[in-house]
């Protein structure tokens, strides 16, 4: 007998429906194996049917003695991981004659079995929904920690399951299920810029909260430079605070991404905020920017739509940091294989953080530096020309004082504050670049947009040669100058860029004086 479920496999974000084909026949010789798995399954899917065959039996239900074939198909596409386990459970059991099999081609099924037949978590529950739907299936069938995250899918009636014998006895008709029901619109709306920081917890700094105002408006990745306990880390923290709030498209294709990296949890169901991914220094490539034998999201993109934060960016490995370059130009990063290519989208916002030198203290305004010579400037070079190329503007942090730290009538402004400012800049910064395909802020400007854009009066052009030439600006400089130049009119709310604007778009370029470094 022949009975047919469906899964899915997902590959990059996205899902393909897989054909679970159940066999049931003919005589089984003695010494020989029963179950035959065929479609290029991995391990955990050909030792899945010891957890099929244990669950199977602690739900009541038992596999007569016949021969078994289960062939996943498409055939040439890989299947990975132990979420096969429900839908092959359910087709063996319909191909044995043990339950009707009849309205399981109706449905898609995923899940991992224990062997008392409960359900575990599984990955990538959200493009598995969306794929689902594209198919126009009845319903989705997934483990029940797993519902919620499915469920935001809109015109899919998703199944939360507890037990194997729980979704046998839904498709056999013995018991009605209802579906999660979830307004995914007023969920992302009672939850939008949920934060637990704020700007306002923040004394003093008042420089710097400017340069990550402007970073915000246009798109721009900064590097904050100063000596320990300056405060670096906490202002990083709360850049997403004033970042524009996601809108639900970024939402979902945030949600995404993190659903097929497993780090959803059971309580989850949509990001409302932009993720901020701080990786440790010992990071490896791989797992930056993605990839393995099924390749899976990095850093960048799980930081996509938001911000990723390189601590002390001089201990990074130098390839870990060169891998970087190629992403944050194209906004997606493909991971290539012999047999596979995928995309994984990584649109984010770097913001780096260092200490001027090993000690720490150079430049410091009270603590002497004890580097030696030449130390300061081949720690500062550890960080390659062509990655501080693509960092608009080199923020000094420089210490708080006591009278500001232990003052409580100190009033700053709130994230609430500072974001209305953003959105107003970026809303300038959309229409101008309505036209213009994969351009969204004055960062994406390409350098011919730039200097098209970024048109300077006579005064302002007096300004920025005299920078260029009594500050040893290097060449790199000058598009950066412009385009941040750009963001703070737009904050401004002028046309034109004014000489004071220029001022002070040259202050946020550190590292490109020669001899800063001694």
């Amino acid at each position: 007998m022949l009975a047919k479920t469906f899964a899915a496999a997902v590959h990059g974000v996205d899902a393909t429906t897989i054909t679970v084909e159940a066999h049931a026949g003919g005589n089984v010789q003695t010494g020989s194996n029963f179950f035959h798995l065929v479609g290029l399954p991995d391990s955990a899917v050909k030792e899945g049917f010891q957890r099929v065959d244990a669950a199977i039996k602690n739900s009541g239900y038992r596999i007569p003695r016949v021969r078994l074939v289960i062939n996943l198909a498409p055939a040439d596409i890989r299947k990975e991981g132990a979420a096969y386990d429900l839908p092959i459970a359910c087709g063996v059991l319909a191909a044995v004659g043990a339950i009707n099999g009849e309205k399981m081609e109706e449905y898609m099924i995923m899940g991992e079995l224990a062997l008392n037949g409960d359900l575990r978590p599984i990955k990538g529950a959200l493009p598995i929904a969306i794929q689902a739907r594209k198919e126009k299936f009845k319903g989705l069938l997934v483990p029940h920690q797993n519902a919620k995250e499915a469920a935001i899918v809109s015109d899919l009636p998703v199944y939360g399951i507890k037990t194997l014998a729980e979704a046998i006895a839904f498709l056999d008709g013995q018991q009605e299920l209802k579906p999660i029901e979830h307004d995914t619109r007023e969920m992302f709306e009672s939850n939008i810029s949920d934060y637990a920081v704020d700007f306002s917890d923040v004394k003093g700094q008042e420089n710097i909260k400017r340069a990550l105002e402007i970073a915000a408006a246009g798109g721009h990745n900064a590097i904050l430079i100063g000596p320990p306990g300056a405060g670096k880390t906490m202002l990083a923290r709360r850049l997403p605070t004033i970042l524009p709030p996601l809108n639900l498209h970024e939402a979902l294709e945030t949600t995404k991404i993190h659903s097929v990296a497993g780090l959803m949890g059971s309580e989850s169901s949509l990001i409302t905020v932009r993720p901020f991914r701080s990786p440790h220094h010992t990071i490896s490539d791989v797992a930056l920017v993605g990839g393995g034998s099924n390749p899976n999201p990095g850093e960048i993109s799980l930081a996509h739509n938001g911000v990723l934060f390189l601590d002390e960016l001089p201990e990074f490995k130098r390839s870990v940091l060169e891998v970087l370059r190629q992403p944050m130009e194209q906004r997606k990063v493909t991971i290539s294989r012999a047999k596979i290519s995928v995309d994984f989208p990584s649109n984010f916002m770097l913001l780096a953080s260092m200490n001027p030198c090993p000690c720490g203290y150079y430049n410091h305004p009270e603590k002497e530096c004890v580097c030696g010579p030449g130390i300061v400037k081949k720690y500062l070079n550890k960080i390659s020309g062509p990655l501080l190329d693509r960092i608009d503007l080199h923020v000094e942090v420089t210490p708080v004082s006591y009278d500001e730290l232990s003052s409580y009538q100190y009033n700053s402004e709130t994230s609430k504050d500072i974001v209305t400012r953003v959105m107003t800049a970026r809303k300038i910064q959309q229409d101008r670049f309505k036209d213009v395909k994969g351009v969204f802020s004055n960062a994406q400007m390409s350098s011919r947009m730039g200097r098209e854009i970024c048109t300077l009066n006579q005064a302002g052009s007096t300004l920025l040669k005299t920078a260029m030439q009594k500050l040893q600006l290097s060449a790199r400089a000058f598009d950066r100058i412009l385009k941040v130049s750009r963001t703070i009119a737009d904050l401004a709310g002028t046309e034109e860029i004014m000489i004071e604007h220029l001022a002070e778009a040259i202050q946020y370029r550190s590292l490109d004086r020669e001899g800063w470094a001694g």
